[in-house]
């Protein structure tokens, strides 16, 4: 069971974080990908006042899977992790973390944009 929570957080959080660079873009995915954004900020933003900034729940729950696996990884975020998992590089932690925080940052703006007509109708 434990493989397979580890396989599904992999595959999961990979869609999840590539739907959120890039759900923007379909005019069919905008509303769900003002959710999922919106999701991820409060992660990020309000859970991390208790859990320190950028918290995510998700890569929690996978270090938790891993750990009980077997496996001792020693990334910072889930990107370093998937970085050095894909690509073998042990990239810079801050740097990492710089370039997920502009991304997401960019994202946003990209989806308030596009969703700008569906958020004013509901005021």
């Amino acid at each position: 069971m434990l493989v397979f929570l580890d396989i599904f957080f992999i595959l999961f959080h990979t869609v999840f974080t590539v739907f959120n660079v890039v759900g923007w873009m379909f005019a069919r995915t905008r509303k769900l990908h003002l959710i999922t954004m919106t999701l991820t900020a409060f992660s990020w933003f309000v859970l991390g006042i208790w859990y320190g900034w950028g918290y995510c729940f998700c890569t929690d729950w996978h270090w938790q899977v891993r750990e009980a696996l077997g496996y001792h990884d020693h990334s910072t975020s889930y990107i370093h992790f998937l970085l050095l998992k894909l690509t073998g590089m042990d990239f810079n932690p801050q740097w990492v973390d710089t370039a997920t925080a502009t991304v997401f940052a960019l994202s946003l703006i990209a989806t308030l944009w596009v969703n700008r007509k569906l958020l004013s109708r509901r005021r």
